[in-house]
């Protein structure tokens, strides 16, 4: 076995872990495997592991990554920031885009859809006091979630974020569960949380994430940049 089979191997088994203590299915729980600043052939040995879900933080990293690899089944998460100039680049690589934070954006997303094409798309909730972080303000998820809904281009899968790095991510999650709970209420079908990276995925779990964003626990440490 690989060294990153092997780490790849021992985070699936903690996933399970932290499903069989919350009293949950770990099937229900996607395993993204975050491949941010390393070489496309890292993704390609993770594909040959049977990974199926990947993600990326920079538009030029995944559209490079995407092109060079056509990798049948692979599903390509985009978990960073997002700016407008770019989402029409973005949204010809990605399948799910978790940072739709404001409504320009999703209506940039929403302009560069092409015929019967739609993509998924999460609204990004900042669980910090930091207004500038990205992320909607927790009391406006609502509002944004109710525009996606108009755009047909877009299909709103549910809700991602990121805990802060001053507070506990138990309780960060929990109140990221209840916003989701209030965006389940006007769109039934959005039931993924997107929650959860290498040192607070168990916590994830516990408060209900259906999406992990995992690096460098299966990545190993990113490569030096130079």
């Amino acid at each position: 076995m690989t060294d990153l089979a092997a780490r790849l191997s021992a985070i699936d088994q903690q996933i399970a872990d932290a499903a069989r203590t919350a009293g949950r299915d770990a099937a229900e729980i996607s395993r993204i495997v975050v491949t941010k600043f390393h070489p496309a052939s890292l993704v390609r040995e993770l594909h040959a592991l049977g990974v199926r879900d990947v993600g990326e933080n920079r538009q030029q990293e995944l559209s490079g990554k995407v092109d060079e690899l056509q990798l049948d089944g692979l599903r390509w998460h985009f978990i960073g920031q997002a700016q407008t100039n770019k989402a029409a680049a973005i949204r010809r690589s990605a399948d799910v885009v978790h940072s739709v934070d404001r409504i320009k954006l999703a209506d940039s997303l929403h302009r560069a859809g092409e015929g019967d094409d739609v993509l998924d798309v999460l609204v990004q909730v900042n669980l910090t006091d930091e207004a500038g972080r990205g992320g909607v303000a927790p009391d406006e998820a609502e509002t944004l979630a109710e525009h996606i809904l108009t755009l047909p281009s877009l299909r709103l899968c549910g809700v991602m974020g990121v805990a802060p790095l001053d507070e506990t991510p138990a309780t960060a999650f929990a109140r990221l569960r209840g916003i989701a709970d209030r965006v389940r209420t006007i769109a039934p079908n959005a039931t993924w949380i997107s929650a959860g990276m290498t040192g607070d995925f168990v916590e994830a779990i516990a408060a209900g994430a259906t999406h992990l964003r995992i690096g460098s626990a299966i990545t190993g440490p990113r490569p030096d940049r130079g």
